[in-house]
């Protein structure tokens, strides 16, 4: 005979996980989008107005842990993953251009796989700047980029990553290549 409590039970469970689930896409993609602000930010030279951003999203992070103590399964929803991960790829992007540092992030709770994908996704920002300020004649700049890319290659090789970071670290190690090619074609002008 079936228990109609049991069932009721799992109804319920069921449709509050539904429920928080698209309320946490919904906030999810609100992060996402301001953490893309952020690096547009950083790249127009507006660290202010990008810090400003982050601290937004940083807000919404908080607010979510919250849920996550009634529901923890929503942590790992894709949705509110990448937020995070374009969380740390934009604060690191920030706090390299305040002061070439890539250090913790202490402002969220960020597991490992979602710092090495938001950093190798931040190599990316460092060789748009560095086209950016090749174009400004800012050739030392290029250079502190190029470096910025290399410190994080030479720290990501000693890694077996696997799967989904694989492809992100092969994707850096292209920016690796772009971002000594910028640097190969600012030497070869100076000279």
């Amino acid at each position: 005979m079936i228990n109609q409590k049991l069932f009721q039970q799992l109804k319920k469970d069921f449709e509050f996980y539904g429920e928080e689930r698209r309320g946490l896409i919904g906030v999810s993609n609100n992060a996402l989008t301001k953490s893309k602000q952020a690096i547009f930010s950083f790249h127009r030279d507006d660290l202010r107005g990008g810090n400003s951003l982050l601290a937004e999203v940083e807000k919404i992070f908080q607010d979510l842990e919250k849920k996550f103590k009634q529901e923890p399964e929503l942590r790992y929803e894709g949705a509110y993953r990448a937020a995070l991960e374009e969380y740390v790829e934009a604060k690191f992007f920030g706090k390299f251009l305040k002061d070439g540092k890539i250090d913790f992030i202490k402002d969220a709770e960020i597991d490992a796989d979602t710092y090495l994908g938001g950093i190798c996704d931040f190599t990316g920002e460092l060789v748009r700047k560095a086209v950016l300020a090749a174009t400004d004649k800012k050739f030392k700049k290029v250079e502190e980029y190029v470096v910025g890319v290399r410190d994080v290659i030479g720290e990501l090789i000693k890694m077996n990553l696997t799967g989904y970071l694989r492809t992100k670290y092969d994707q850096a190690k292209q920016n690796l290549r772009r971002a000594e090619e910028v640097l190969y074609d600012v030497k070869m002008r100076e000279k």
